[in-house]
């Protein structure tokens, strides 16, 4: 029937060039015109689309152990359970190791109130240590030696320098102070953040040997008149040298863009400054890539 009705189509409206083929349709066996077999479903997919869905039937399929019904089943069955299901014990390691002990240096020009501060996280953070500085300048009323600082002559203090047992020094206002290596090694062995109160000399030194494997935090007032009423409410200073520090705290400001942090410790907001800092030292801990320092 097809046959003849595609002889019949060529007869009537085909070109001349095709009309030779009228009667080789018509002769044309009728085994060579048998439609094309429709494919079976399992060849009607790619090979690898097949291996495919297989692995993926494979995956959703539930495990061969029983799980039992969790309104039912205690806690330790039910891990059991799910422990034999996915083939291996959960562990019970941090996911997360613990944070790296941090060193966080601070500084800013006199005045701002830093030994404030330091003071306030002493009293409320057992896992930091304050670094003990080493100096020369003379004891002043209610400091302790060893507590506050470790008063040494200037021989001594040389002496130390010789030896390499200091991490950074300085000769500041005519007194040297400098900060002992040995006490940082020991305390960060045993966990504990390390506090370094470094005047602005000190942090750019400080900077340059340790890097980014520290925290710094700089503190200003909160204006520089605030700045100057606070210098002289101390009444420790002379004229002329209550005038030295203000000229250098204008220039000192100058420096805080080498800093990580800022932190204006406003007068009568201390607490808030103590928070503050503590913030930062929490966030830093929080980090994906922690700090780590070498003494």
């Amino acid at each position: 029937m097809f046959r003849r009705f595609l002889a019949t189509s060529l007869s009537r409206s085909s070109p001349p060039p095709l009309l030779h083929l009228h009667p080789k349709i018509l002769q044309t066996p009728n085994s060579l015109l048998r439609p094309y077999p429709k494919p079976t479903p399992s060849q009607s997919l790619p090979p690898n689309t097949r291996s495919l869905s297989s692995h993926m039937g494979d995956a959703r399929r539930p495990g061969s152990v029983p799980i039992p019904h969790v309104e039912r089943a205690d806690r330790s069955e039910l891990l059991r359970a799910l422990e034999a299901s996915l083939g291996s014990a959960f562990s019970s390691e941090p996911l997360w190791p613990s944070p790296s002990p941090l060193i966080i240096v601070i500084s800013g020009p006199s005045g701002v109130g830093k030994d404030a501060v330091i003071k306030k996280l002493k009293d409320s953070n057992e896992n930091l240590h304050f670094v003990v500085t080493a100096t020369t300048r003379p004891t002043r009323p209610g400091e302790v030696h060893g507590k506050d600082y470790y008063f040494v002559s200037k021989e001594e203090f040389l002496t130390m320098v010789e030896r390499n047992e200091l991490l950074e020094y300085a000769l500041v206002y005519g007194d040297y102070k400098g900060i002992p290596k040995q006490q940082i090694r020991e305390e960060l062995g045993k966990g504990y953040d390390i506090v370094l109160r470094v005047d602005i000399q000190g942090a750019q030194t400080l900077r340059k040997i340790l890097g980014n494997s520290a925290v710094f935090i700089f503190f200003m007032a909160e204006s520089e008149a605030k700045l100057v009423e606070r210098l002289i409410d101390r009444k420790t200073e002379t004229k002329e040298s209550l005038l030295v520090r203000v000229a250098m705290a204008r220039e000192e400001v100058k420096h805080v863009k080498n800093f990580d942090y800022v932190v204006v410790n406003a007068e009568g907001r201390l607490d808030n400054a103590v928070k503050l800092v503590e913030s930062i030292i929490d966030a830093e801990k929080a980090k994906v890539q922690q700090k780590r320092s070498v003494i």
